[in-house]
């Protein structure tokens, strides 16, 4: 019944999605009203906020309020590579309104038509603010490929252990990503079976995939639990990494704390209580998908935003939200508040990635990962997360190597990985003279049988190691 209730609400009133890039110099307004009362709510918007906010991108939406729908707007805009750098959140009675302000990575307003229409169709009246796929497990059909969670203790060597497993078991890892935080490592990969080439339907070979790798992510760590499941559903992947790890408690702390107090983010709760909100009041260094990441951690911990700002505009991130839990009532007691700063932290360093950024460019085969992190771990890195993307028969991997023993990454050891997998291939990322090198490949790297190709594709601009 609450099904077809909503479903007649939007017949009625369905969303409206409105992009204008033409009245206002420095912004591009995308306005979508779907409320009870949207033509006061417009207005207001049209009027009041627009004047407010002076952005590069300005995004509008009016929406009944209901339990995550603004972090599903939020996913939509990061899906798209957008950066949030402003946000303006306010929900009450029935209805909510955000502004965002965003930008593209070089910090453009948005004029892409093919972005602008996706837009539209994700906010607009046929989607209920469905999820993108764009960065999900499940990009095509739900038969083209199986997805794999896996969480465990982490340890050098452990995405080297499990990527040789999958090969040795003849299933190509196409799409997939994973993260270390305090001691816990969590992926979500997409994998398919070498003799078909879609998803693996055999069941024995199911069970033999879990039965491996749960034991892989076991390893000698009795002390804490590992999990393995498999599935043909499609699913979004860092949606689903927080809430693996957050399941996993990955938030508390374990042993002495290395994370220096000036890098560590601040995080304050207190209950403002004429008004039965609690405050949450976020400060640390911005980086892109910071809103997406905080968002997700509140929602999953059952907490709804009814008011919040967002500044991003400089090298620091300003956030602060008006929160309830979904019972309607403030945090009840200081263990409460407590966890929440914990959890909130968490999900902030979750993402921030230790090491040196590396990123391979080749033609994707089977075996290719469990090759390239075999190198690494045989030459004492560890990675500590990585982003496996394959586009039309390519892969484009992006890993962040430390040296195994804690001490900062020898650039002989890198040079001569480079000059094992191809110098074209292999690219270290910020480095300042990567830009005036002239390419050279390495007459060593048909050691390995012809594994690597030598034919790159890709633009190697700098990318944000913290993106």
């Amino acid at each position: 019944m609450d099904d077809e209730y909503e479903k007649f609400i939007r017949r009625m009133n369905p969303p409206r999605v409105v992009i204008d890039n033409e009245s206002c110099k420095n912004a591009t307004v995308i306005q979508v009203c779907l409320a009870l009362d949207s033509g006061f709510v417009s207005e207001f918007i049209r009027f009041s906020i627009f004047d407010f906010f002076r952005v590069r991108v300005l995004v509008q939406v009016d929406s009944a309020n209901k339990h995550g729908i603004l972090l599903e707007v939020v996913q939509v805009l990061i899906d798209l590579n957008l950066i949030i750098t402003k946000a303006y959140i306010t929900s009450d009675g029935g209805w909510f309104m955000d502004v965002f302000n965003v930008t593209d990575h070089d910090g453009n307003k948005i004029t892409d038509a093919e972005i602008l229409s996706y837009i539209q169709k994700s906010l607009g009246p046929d989607s209920c603010f469905a999820t993108s796929m764009r960065r999900s497990v499940g990009l095509t059909s739900e038969m083209d490929h199986t997805s794999i969670e896996l969480i465990g203790s982490d340890r050098p060597g452990l995405l080297s252990e499990v990527s040789a497993v999958l090969t040795h078991l003849k299933c190509n890892v196409v799409n997939a990503e994973v993260w270390t935080h305090n001691t816990r490592a969590a992926a979500v990969m997409q994998v398919t079976d070498e003799l078909t080439g879609g998803a693996i339907t055999d069941p024995e070979k199911l069970t033999m995939v879990k039965r491996l790798l749960c034991n892989v992510l076991k390893g000698s760590n009795k002390s804490r639990e590992a999990k393995t499941v498999v599935s043909h559903g499609g699913t979004h992947t860092e949606r689903r990494l927080h809430q693996m790890m957050l399941a996993d408690r990955d938030y508390e702390r374990m042993g002495d704390d290395s994370l220096d107090d000036k890098e560590r983010p601040s995080v304050n709760v207190v209950n403002w209580n004429d008004k039965d909100y609690s405050v949450v009041t976020i400060r640390c260094k911005d980086r892109p998908k910071l809103l997406f990441d905080v968002l997700c951690t509140l929602t999953d911990m059952q907490y709804v935003v009814f008011h919040g700002s967002v500044d991003a505009e400089g090298p620091e991130a300003h956030q602060e939200y008006c929160v309830r839990h979904v019972d309607g009532s403030p945090l009840k007691s200081d263990a409460e508040r407590q966890r929440v700063i914990q959890c909130l932290e968490a999900a902030i360093q979750r993402r921030v990635s230790e090491g040196l950024k590396l990123e391979l460019c080749t033609t994707d085969r089977v075996g290719l990962l469990s090759d390239v992190t075999r190198i690494f771990r045989e030459n004492s890195l560890t990675v500590t997360r990585a982003e496996v993307t394959t586009r039309a028969g390519k892969a484009v991997n992006t890993f962040y190597v430390r040296d195994a023993s804690g001490y900062p990454v020898d650039p002989k050891i890198i040079d001569s990985i480079r000059q094992t997998i191809g110098r074209t291939i292999l690219r270290v990322k910020g480095c300042p003279d990567e830009t005036n090198q002239v390419p050279q490949e390495s007459p060593t790297r048909f050691l390995f049988g012809g594994l690597f190709k030598s034919r790159s594709f890709c633009n190697f601009g700098l990318i944000r190691s913290d993106s």
